[in-house]
């Protein structure tokens, strides 16, 4: 199907509603548009937290890795590197850094992904010229959102070969104890992790909803008036959302303040600035 042309075929029309009702519910449909496999696909994402033990295809690793390098990436300084992780000793460890998160175990493949300020650093030493740059919050920055942009175009690229994945934030519990489980050279700090696998059917895994368009997407300028309207609308689907899921906070509204109101709920992420000079990392 081409990219820029609206579907027309019923089956087609009938699949993007399905896809845009699923991710905004029925209250807060955004206009149909230009649509193909890759939105198709780019849509169904969802967190998996439930493998089965098969190994993923041979290649696979490899393949997204080359998606994962095909990303954008700030005037081409590639600052991130990925670690790989099959060992069940090590995932096991992981997974307990990561408040018993028993995926970590479960997934076939499980991938660092690490802002690395390091191997521009060796160059620098290499061809004895200062990196003046190096130790400012930019350049952190950039490295964070290197990998970040890698790790999304890593995740596409599973989804496509019809795996699943989720991300790991809470590797940023304890920095430094996965900095030193992974072997991580000073000026390298693992952002998140992934899990990438074949869903359990067991698991619950349903597409959640997002916020509303009008939320998000602003027109020329920023305008906060739509949120009064949108959140309330929002809540009852992350509801809705909840009861079929068993979670206890139930709308979006209980989840940011059980999430964003006590700071017990960081897991220690609270530290992560003096962690990070621990690490290496001068950021001025």
């Amino acid at each position: 199907m081409d990219a820029l042309t609206p579907p027309k075929a019923d089956d087609d029309t009938a699949d993007q509603r399905s896809a845009l009702v699923r991710r905004y519910g029925v209250d807060a449909l955004p206009p149909a548009g230009p649509w193909n496999d890759v939105v198709a696909a780019m849509l169904d994402h969802r967190s998996v937290r439930g493998y089965k033990p098969d190994p993923v295809p041979p290649g696979t690793l490899e393949t997204m890795i080359a998606a994962a390098q095909s990303a954008a990436t700030s005037s081409n300084m590639q600052w991130w590197s990925a670690i790989s992780i099959s060992d069940p000793a090590t995932k096991k460890e992981l997974a307990e850094i990561a408040g018993n998160q028993k995926h970590i175990e479960q997934c076939p493949l499980y991938l660092a992904f690490v802002a690395d300020m390091s191997r521009n650093e060796r160059m620098s030493q290499a061809e004895q010229v200062t990196f003046e740059n190096l130790p400012y919050l930019e350049t952190f920055t950039v490295a964070c959102i290197d990998a970040a942009m890698a790790a999304q175009n890593a995740v596409v690229a599973a989804e496509s070969l019809g795996l699943r994945t989720v991300y790991i934030g809470a590797m940023r519990n304890d920095p430094a104890k996965v900095h030193a489980l992974l072997g991580l050279p000073q000026k390298a700090f693992v952002v998140f992790g992934l899990c990438v696998g074949h869903a359990d059917p067991a698991a619950k895994n349903e597409v959640k909803p997002r916020l509303p368009q009008s939320t998000v997407l602003h027109h020329e300028r920023y305008d906060v008036a739509p949120e009064a309207r949108d959140r309330p609308v929002y809540d009852v689907e992350m509801a809705k959302f909840s009861a079929r899921n068993e979670l206890q906070a139930t709308t979006w509204t209980n989840r940011m303040l059980d999430r964003m109101g006590p700071i017990k709920a960081m897991n220690g992420r609270e530290r992560l600035r003096a962690t990070l000079a621990r690490l290496g990392f001068e950021i001025r």
